[in-house]
């Protein structure tokens, strides 16, 4: 079975000697232009990120406030129980502490609910922030004629960095 994780850098490393004794040799004449973009960077400033997360906070308000609704009704059924407790006769404070349990279990499966759900539509709202900044990356390299854009390495000059003029192009964009 093969470690992905180990084998990346070995393949990147591997990739970029291979890169670079072709420059070295009857390719010497020619020149190559990289870029670097940070892909985190991208994703977290991106306007269309910022965009999609205020579009999710809307879409889940409601439920959200309907969650809180509930918790609120719960804890003023438990503050009631807890104040009449003592001139309630047994059966009917067991009956009213079972009541509230039950409720407390149907609100923490809508709780897990919920935020499956939100993350879901998070995930599928990330997936096309990533897919477009994709697109954006590989348009500017190709305006750009760069020959590699890579977007991890252990060192990076300001001078390959393109990551500003990937949230500019996503900025122009609706």
């Amino acid at each position: 079975m093969v470690n992905f994780s180990r084998a990346l850098p070995r393949l990147a490393g591997c990739t970029l000697g291979l890169f670079l004794s072709f420059s070295q040799s009857g390719l010497a004449q020619t020149s190559f232009k990289i870029g670097f973009v940070d892909p985190v960077r991208l994703i977290e400033q991106a306007p269309q990120g910022a965009r999609a997360l205020a579009s999710l906070e809307d879409e889940f308000r409601s439920r959200d406030e309907e969650l809180k609704q509930r918790h609120s009704r719960i804890q003023e059924m438990e503050a009631d129980l807890e104040k009449n407790i003592l001139v309630m006769d047994a059966t009917s404070a067991q009956a009213r502490q079972r009541e509230i349990e039950n409720l407390k279990r149907r609100l923490a499966r809508s709780q897990q609910e919920a935020r499956e759900d939100y993350n879901l539509r998070r995930n599928e709202e990330l997936a096309k922030l990533q897919t477009l900044v994709r697109e954006v990356i590989v348009e500017l390299a190709r305006a750009g004629d760069y020959d590699l854009v890579v977007e991890q390495a252990v060192y990076v000059s300001e001078a390959i960095n393109i990551t500003d003029l990937v949230l500019e192009r996503l900025a122009e964009l609706p």
